[in-house]
């Protein structure tokens, strides 16, 4: 063989080993692909053509005793953009910030940052004006669309806000009900499977999870009442010019708050900016209740044996030593019954009473209405007012808590334990809401609620004695005493004013007026709280001039609410009866 053939043969085998080299390598890798790597990209592959995509859950309505709105969820338009397949960024971000109010540049910004991201928002919760305008810059549709998006919407405006609270952009509740009973009105996302082809337009779409929307709440209140509390609020500060005021009205069989207002206050529609109103008064405001607390000390005496309706007291002219303090009444009086001495509001009588009970008994009543605990209403951020321990008491509390100083409560725990004697000495928990999670119930039924009966906590005192504290004192103390502007014509009504001075590191600072009180005194079917924070307007400011008149207004309102309630209770009696 020559050597020319020598070279020939050599280079084919050198080709052909390469070739065959070459196939051996692909055969190897064929079978590590088909083979060992099969799952992982297949994997790869499906990650790459389908992704998963969550279904927002609707969140549920809050409506009133009577299934009118006051929260509710509508369906908004939220706009994206998908960066990669912008080409002309600052065109585009030019055209949709002229079109929505945005900054051109943050967009331009946004949009170069995250250029290969497949999804940005622009702008979520589009109103129906905005959505025309994007429509109208007849933009590529590959490169943006809509997602629809639940928005939170309040029709009733700022009415029962404190008690509603608000719920964010991510379907977060944030005070009020919304809060407290957040999981059950946000409901449960869904998903589903979106599959994609090469371009990435989605072809197919595979349920995987349907959402659970929110449940609907039904609260005690009434909204008709609740707009005749909230006018009274706005009159109160509109006369009287004060720090803050609040008002509660209850009913003390059942516990069921049918309104609840606070001043400062915020439109949830629009939070931003309004923090400074959102506190919740009626639970967070903590206050010496004045002479508004003498009824418990006085039933609490009677309770205990120490105490009987018929005693009289020598009220010492108006002043009375005890140990190094002398106390003073707002005027001078000589003997007077127990009656008169809550009518008449005399410190030296209920001095003389606390001293019979001693510090131990004073804090027994402060314990056995509610004093040292919160109430339990199911809202979030409620107080629990401030009473000390007993083994920081000395000689001057028995002159100072009898007549409602050295303590602080709550708005809340006041109208709860007045309930409790205006409900025959039993104490129930004050609710806002009829159950949770309950479906939409019709008006009689909610009226009715007979499916929830309040639970009661515990008897307090002696029927007959809370029988004698409402349909006696407290009622003579509107018909001849400190409350006479709460009085209404044809109704006897009870209550009791309260007029503390407020007191800061500075030293005094103004007055916390209050009135509590209901009717009928015979069988009382609802009752009323008014307190005033530091009224700086033109007039006396005491319990009975600043609180009780707008009490009176809220009063009347709540007594129609009543009666018509027990008319529709009466006519659904009448029909299941001939059933």
């Amino acid at each position: 063989m020559s050597p020319r053939q020598q070279t020939r043969r050599w280079r084919v085998g050198l080709i052909t080993g390469g070739i065959l080299l070459m196939w051996g390598i692909l055969a190897i890798r064929l079978v590590q692909v088909q083979g060992y790597s099969r799952d992982g990209f297949a994997s790869r592959a499906t990650s790459q053509r389908t992704f998963k995509e969550v279904i927002p859950a609707r969140p549920g309505e809050i409506v009133d005793r009577n299934g009118h709105v006051l929260a509710m969820t509508v369906t908004r338009r939220s706009l994206f953009l998908d960066p990669s397949r912008i080409e002309n960024r600052w065109d585009v971000a030019r055209q949709i910030a002229g079109a929505l109010n945005l900054s051109a540049d943050h967009l331009y910004q946004q949009l170069s940052d995250k250029a290969s991201r497949r999804f940005i928002w622009v702008k979520r919760r589009l109103t129906e004006d905005e959505v025309e305008r994007v429509r109208a810059l007849a933009l590529p549709e590959d490169i943006w669309g809509y997602r629809n998006e639940y928005q939170r919407n309040y029709p009733q405006g700022n009415l029962a806000a404190h008690a509603l609270g608000i719920r964010n952009i991510d379907n977060h509740g944030s005070g009020g009900v919304e809060q407290s009973f957040d999981s059950a009105i946000r409901g449960m996302e869904g998903s589903r499977i979106l599959v994609r082809d090469a371009r990435g337009a989605v072809i197919d779409i595979r349920p995987e999870a349907a959402p659970r929307h929110g449940a609907t709440i039904v609260t005690t209140i009434d909204s008709t009442l609740q707009v005749r509390v909230e006018n009274q609020l706005d009159e109160i500060v509109k006369q009287w010019n004060p720090t803050g005021a609040c008002a509660i009205v209850m009913q003390p069989t059942t516990g069921d708050i049918l309104a609840m207002a606070s001043r400062p206050t915020f439109d949830p529609n629009k939070p931003a900016g309004q923090k400074d109103a959102w506190s919740n008064l009626c639970i967070s405001a903590v206050y010496e209740p004045g002479s508004t607390i003498k009824p418990f000390i006085v039933g609490w005496a009677m309770e205990q044996g120490l105490l009987n309706s018929n005693e009289i007291f020598d009220c010492e002219n108006g002043a009375y030593r005890m140990g190094r303090r002398v106390l003073h009444d707002s005027h001078p009086y000589g003997r007077l019954n127990v009656t008169d001495v809550l009518v008449k509001s005399s410190n030296i009588g209920m001095a003389k009473i606390g001293e019979r009970l001693t510090n131990a008994g004073l804090y027994r009543s402060l314990l056995t209405f509610g004093f040292v605990r919160r109430t339990g209403l199911e809202l979030p951020g409620e107080l629990v007012g401030l009473v000390r321990p007993l083994n920081d008491w000395n000689d001057y509390s028995l002159g100072s808590v009898p007549m409602g100083h050295e303590i602080a409560i709550t708005p809340m725990q006041l109208i709860t334990a007045h309930a409790a004697l205006a409900n025959g000495g039993r104490m129930v928990y004050p609710r806002l809401t009829t159950s949770e999670n309950s479906p939409l119930p019709t008006p009689i039924d909610t009226i009715s609620r007979d499916s929830a009966p309040a639970p009661v906590v515990a008897q307090t005192i002696d029927p007959e004695i809370a029988r004698w504290l409402v349909n006696e004192p407290m009622r003579e103390v509107v018909e001849r005493g400190t409350a006479k502007r709460a009085q209404i014509e044809g109704v006897n009504v009870f209550g009791k004013t309260g007029t503390a001075q407020k007191l800061t590191a500075d030293g005094p600072q103004g007055h916390v007026c209050s009135f509590v009180g209901g009717a009928p005194a015979e069988n009382p079917e609802v009752l009323v709280l008014v307190v005033v924070d530091c009224p700086t307007g033109q007039g006396v400011h005491y319990g009975g001039t600043v609180a009780a008149p707008a009490a009176r207004e809220i009063l009347v309102a709540a007594l129609r609410k009543v009666a018509l309630m027990s008319r529709v209770t009466s006519k659904r009696d009448s029909r299941s009866s001939v059933k």
